[in-house]
């Protein structure tokens, strides 16, 4: 648990200035393994938004004048500060998200470890000037340049399930590009941006360059009013509220949404090892990871041996409160409580319907917020456990006859996250991955694409608009300028006035000269 002169604001300042200089409350922030209140944080005004994003707009031109170079010196900074407090970052989210010492180190700390890094060494290479080539004889010697400048203030809106990684993750290539960045985190989970935000002062990173909005919803949407541009991490129907809020100011966005994500087991797979990836990749964070396995599809031949892999190593594991270290527990809490009701009820609609769970299929008992490890069978898409996103250590496993009828099912989804397929012939594996419909499709994997910050991360369908990592993560947050320059410039070009017969005949023979070469079918 993260002790409160680390993460917990002062009670000075628990409450926020409203426009009629009264307070408004401050929010609660409880550890859901135990349900006690840890600490309090400002719920920020829409007029301390406004004064924050000011703020930050002030500092940016001098932010983008120190350069890559300045900037990558803050990142690496942080890289060493976040290997060498440990111990204190993974303490501070364990404590607002109920997650496992082991979900916390290896989903968070290590990928901020790789980020500081990644975005240090690969933003001047991502966002380098690019010369182009002319194919049009209107621009014979002109020289032609696609170059990226930043696009201002940012506005990063994250969620609750990875305060760090989906939050503090998308600052990072933000904040390299020469933007500054106003977070608002999560209301559930702010003490995670607090530290890091602290811990990037200590690093050298000058003030109100990164500034973090603690609040609740009109917190966000006030952001989402003053900012050139938003990132927001979070479900579907969230999102669609967040894009049209957007919309009114013609503000840029990009959304990473809600995930139903499938696995396909084929008859050939290593039907041990799609077992082990199953229950770990569902099970992984509590099931609250927006690409974890939320549905599995196996061939008949191997159907019954898998179910009975899962549900032997489903019951093996180990629930509870995770502060008593590495190793202690194997499924953490669940962070945010409104979750706890989606979960039941999808359990509930699924048994009401048919549906047997082999293992868990209620609440946890004892003090926090815990659903047991569930695994359904005799599933199908009439049952919401099957279609909507659960969010939770839930499941369910439905047999199909052959692969046809496995992806005709995982695509009949408004969702296209993620998906993973599982064979012992990688060649099929890989051709039935790529008629899977969705942004990221890992053969005899799940999950870990997320860890390859060089490959786009990005949802199809409802799943989301635009993605992170890779080159497109970080050229999100800048504007695109062309610029053509004239090296040799005449004082007038055959096109200009005025026209005659004899130049435009010229110039209807060039273009038949140049576009009339190419090849015919």
């Amino acid at each position: 648990m993260a002790s409160a002169d680390t993460t917990a604001v002062p009670p000075s300042a628990n409450g926020s200035a409203t426009a009629n200089g009264g307070q408004r409350p401050g929010i609660a922030v409880e550890n859901p393994a135990t349900g006690e209140v840890i600490a309090h944080v400002p719920d920020r005004s829409p007029d301390e938004v406004r004064a924050m994003v000011a703020r930050a707009r002030a500092a940016q031109p001098g932010w983008e004048a120190i350069g890559f170079t300045g900037r990558g010196q803050v990142m690496r900074r942080m890289q060493k500060w976040m290997l060498d407090h440990v111990e204190e970052v993974i303490n501070t989210i364990q404590s607002e998200t109920g997650k496992t010492y082991e979900d916390a180190f290896s989903a968070e700390v290590s990928y901020g470890a790789a980020a500081f890094g990644f975005w240090a060494d690969e933003a001047e290479k991502y966002l380098a000037p690019e010369k182009v080539k002319a194919g049009s004889p209107m621009l014979m010697g002109r020289r032609m340049e696609l170059r990226f400048r930043p696009l201002g203030v940012i506005g990063v809106i994250g969620p609750w399930n990875y305060p760090f990684t989906n939050s503090l993750g998308d600052a990072i290539p933000a904040l390299m590009a020469g933007n500054t960045v106003v977070l608002k985190p999560s209301e559930v989970t702010p003490l995670t941006s607090l530290l890091i935000e602290k811990a990037m002062h200590e690093c050298g990173m000058p003030e109100d360059v990164l500034i973090v909005a603690t609040g609740r919803g009109d917190t966000g949407a006030a952001l989402i009013d003053e900012v050139d541009m938003i990132m927001f991490t979070g479900s579907t129907a969230t999102g669609k509220k967040v894009m049209a809020k957007a919309a009114e100011t013609l503000t840029p966005v990009s959304l990473e949404l809600g995930g139903k994500d499938p696995m396909i087991v084929l008859a050939d797979a290593n039907i041990e090892r799609a077992a082990n990836a199953a229950v770990f990749f569902s099970m992984f964070n509590g099931g609250q990871t927006c690409i974890s396995i939320e549905r599995v599809y196996v061939e008949a031949p191997v159907y019954d041996e898998f179910v009975a892999k899962v549900v032997e190593k489903t019951k093996a594991l180990r629930q509870g409160d995770p502060s008593k270290g590495p190793g202690s527990v194997d499924v953490g809490a669940i962070t945010f409580p409104n979750q706890m009701g989606i979960i039941e009820r999808h359990v509930r609609d699924a048994v009401d319907k048919g549906a047997r769970a082999l293992t868990g299929g209620r609440r946890g008992s004892g003090p926090g917020d815990f659903f047991e490890p569930t695994i359904l069978v005799d599933v199908d898409h009439t049952m919401s456990a099957m279609t909507e996103e659960t969010f939770g250590p839930t499941l369910p496993i439905m047999k199909v006859a052959d692969a046809e009828e496995a992806l005709r099912l995982v695509n009949d989804s408004p969702y296209g996250l993620g998906a993973s397929v599982f064979s012992g012939d990688t060649v099929r594996g890989e051709q039935i991955a790529r008629r899977v419909e969705a942004g990221a499709v890992c053969v005899n994997d799940a999950l870990v694409n997320y860890y390859a910050l060089e490959l786009p991360m990005g949802g199809w369908k409802t799943s989301g608009v635009g993605s992170r990592h890779g080159a497109g993560g970080i050229r999100k947050y800048a504007r695109q300028q062309a610029i053509v320059v004239n090296k040799y410039p005449l004082k007038k070009d055959l096109y200009m006035f005025p026209h005659g017969k004899l130049k435009t005949g010229m110039l209807r023979r060039m273009t038949n000269v140049i576009y009339g070469r190419g090849k015919r079918d």
